[in-house]
């Protein structure tokens, strides 16, 4: 007996070694988490960009608002940013559900979408090859390589990780599928996943190609290849689907031929797709952007590109039968390339760092498989794998913390690439943003000098001469800007508010209506245009104005108090009061709202509107928001104190209000005062 529970005690234990083995995937997909986390993780600490976040993110109304029944249906009804892609739209939606616009949360999105993209890839290629080392060191350079920043660390790019994440399930699924093609459940999925990524960025488009790739090297499918062509055609429909809904969304981005020719298309994709294997190799001097060599890159580019091209194509040919990796995983880097070569120029970009994402993943497939079949011992491959690992976290922080604001992610681009137009705008925006106007025009002006027809750049070259007072020459910056493009409705609008400050009403009238032609929910046209009509006594159009402003959006503050000061005009008193009620709850600390409601409830003509002790609310509120330093609300808190019986302290108020006016030059306030003054000294409130 003792023997026989000794025996059976024996064949059931597991020695040390083996229970790592079965502890090793767990093990292996836990480092992954820890690798990618460590390199971006300091992005909860970052900023928001001001390049496509604020379009995606903090300055979209929809998204901002969270997930709402109107938001889920925007997302899949139009097409913003030039895209459709709902269900990144409603990952956005779903972040300022949960943290609002705080950038942080945003960005650990982010960081755990690619953290599970990770795991799912060297999961789907173990299960794919059964060589875990090998899929594990594809994985952890995937998630690690300063290639993925722009990816991981620009939340408008929630659209790369996302797909990304989807492109790994459907890879999965497949693998499931191809094992056991019976099972028409499991296409079914495959279908499935496949559509979702397609929502999440048409990138995807290429994924039944890379299928049929992955059923050469390493799924090893003995079917027919036309049977494994048709097996893709619900796929190639879903592709061709998405396609064409990309190119509707993208056609006003799309260069014409007689910008961009063909040849010189050409050569950008050929010199792009061996930029993008140097900066594999050697990942310095990434930028956010690399300006389009309009005249063309330089020759030998051409030509080493070329070579290097079908250098190795030939290779990957030559070697197929014995290496077949090699041919698979070029192939997916090219074939994942097409829809990002610039063929059909989207942008002006050269090239992106972003569009590497999943492209990358057969040339890492490919090399690593390549030297695991090198005559090494396994400490020298297994050194060798740590070392590239270390190198790329190192480089990947540091191109991370390129990103935790504006200006360095600007300055850093500038640094790394020549003639960069948009990074001169860009960092214009963000010195702008700092109140540092002067550095902010020279960079403005040195964009336009690198690219004259830079219509945005010349908006905001406007817009800080504008700021600095230079109207005359703000005022030739925003007409530049339009004849480059006409239908630029904020330039319209800038250029009426140049106009009404030069003191030509008729022009801004003209520019603010040609503003709301081209843009007719353009809220802010309608305001100022009601401020031009009011100033020129044409109070009912400028109520109607004002109202259509409010339509569009009923949550401005400054909208209800222009309204609310129409009205008085026209002496409707209980209107005015009631949007200036409605200003003060959307801007409760606003000291101009709490001033305008408190004089109407002071100094009211009809008794049932006044309010003294609520104005003496207001008006102190107001005071101590400015410091006892502006004399027109001292001038409205004496109002409210006489209207309250406090006359004593209404005329010591009164007579503060006049030496600041004095002091300010302001006779017309001073006037109104010492008017006042005997009112109060005789005991009397100030009724209008």
């Amino acid at each position: 007996m003792s023997a026989s529970k000794n025996g059976h005690r024996l064949l059931n234990s597991k020695t040390p070694s083996q229970r790592f083995l079965r502890w090793r995937v767990p093990a292996i997909c836990l480092a992954l988490a820890g690798i990618t986390f460590a390199v971006f993780g300091q992005t909860l600490h970052h900023e928001f960009i001001d390049f496509d976040d604020n379009d995606y993110v903090y300055e979209n109304p929809v998204v901002a608002q969270g997930l709402t029944c109107k938001g889920v249906a925007w997302a899949f009804t139009q097409v913003h940013a030039a895209n459709w892609h709902p269900l990144t739209w409603l990952s956005h939606m779903l972040d300022c559900q949960l943290y609002g616009l705080h950038p942080g949360g945003h960005h650990l999105t982010n960081v755990l979408i690619h953290t599970a993209s990770v795991i799912v890839l060297f999961l789907v290629l173990r299960q794919m090859t059964g060589a875990l080392w090998r899929s594990a060191f594809v994985a952890a350079v995937f998630a690690i390589h300063p290639l993925r920043v722009e990816s991981v660390a620009w939340v408008a790019e929630r659209k790369d990780v996302l797909s990304g994440l989807f492109f790994m399930l459907t890879l999965g699924a497949y693998v499931r599928y191809a094992r056991r093609p019976g099972l028409s459940v499991c296409y079914g999925l495959v279908l499935l996943l496949f559509a979702t990524g397609l929502m999440c960025k048409p990138m995807l488009v290429t994924l039944p190609v890379v299928l049929l790739l992955l059923d050469y090297w390493p799924l090893q499918r003995t079917e027919s290849a036309w049977k494994l062509v048709l097996e893709k055609l619900p796929l190639l429909a879903l592709s061709a689907a998405a396609c064409l809904a990309t190119v509707l969304a993208q056609t006003k981005l799309i260069l014409p031929a007689g910008l961009l020719s063909l040849p010189l298309r050409f050569a950008n994709a050929v010199v792009s797709c061996m930029v993008y294997l140097g900066q594999m190799v050697w990942p310095l001097g990434l930028a956010a952007y690399y300006p389009y060599p309009y005249q063309g890159p330089p020759g030998w580019e051409v030509a080493a590109g070329l070579t290097l091209l079908a250098g190795v194509s030939v290779l990957a040919l030559w070697r197929r039968r014995k290496q077949p990796w090699i041919l698979a995983g070029w192939l997916w880097y090219l074939v994942m390339l097409l829809p990002v070569m610039g063929l059909i120029q989207v942008g002006r970009q050269a090239h992106a760092d972003r569009y590497t994402y999943l492209p990358q993943i057969g040339v890492y497939v490919a090399l690593t498989w390549l030297v695991a079949g090198w005559r090494a011992s396994r400490l020298v491959l297994g050194s060798l794998m740590a070392g590239v690992l270390a190198v790329l976290m190192v480089c990947a922080s540091k191109q991370t913390a390129y990103w935790k604001d504006n200006e360095t992610l600007w300055v850093h681009a500038l640094a790394c690439t020549t003639a960069n137009d948009v990074a001169h705008f860009n960092l214009g925006n963000a010195l702008r943003k700092e109140g540092r106007v002067d550095e902010a025009t020279s960079h403005y002006q040195q964009a336009v000098q690198i690219n004259p027809n830079y219509a945005e750049a010349r908006f905001n070259l406007g817009t800080a001469l504008f700021k600095k007072g230079s109207l005359d020459e703000a005022i030739l910056q925003y007409q530049a800007a339009l004849q480059i493009k006409p239908d630029y409705a904020k330039a319209h609008y800038n250029l009426g508010n140049a106009l009404f400050k030069k003191g030509n009403v008729d022009g801004a009238v003209t520019e603010y209506q040609t503003a709301l032609q081209i843009q007719p929910d353009y809220a802010d046209a309608f305001n100022n245009l009601g401020n031009v009509l009011l100033q020129n006594a044409r109070v009912d159009e400028a109520i109607s104005q004002y109202q259509r402003a409010l339509q569009i959006n009923p949550t401005n503050a400054r909208f209800h108090v222009n309204l609310g000061a129409a009205l008085l005009q026209k002496g409707r008193m209980e209107e005015t009061v009631a949007h200036f009620q409605k200003a003060l709850q959307i801007e409760p600390a606003n000291p101009e709202v709490q001033n305008n409601l408190a004089w109407i409830l002071a100094t009211g003509p009809q008794t049932p509107l006044r309010n003294g002790a609520r104005a003496l609310e207001l008006a102190n509120q107001a005071n101590a928001l400015t410091q006892g330093t502006d004399p027109v609300i001292l001038h409205t808190l004496a109002a409210a104190l006489a209207e309250t019986g406090r006359f004593n302290d209404a005329r010591r108020t009164a007579q503060k209000a006049i030496e600041l006016a004095r002091a300010a030059g302001q006779q017309e306030l001073l006037d109104e005062l010492n008017g006042e003054l005997k009112r109060y000294s005789a005991g009397l409130p100030c009724h209008d």
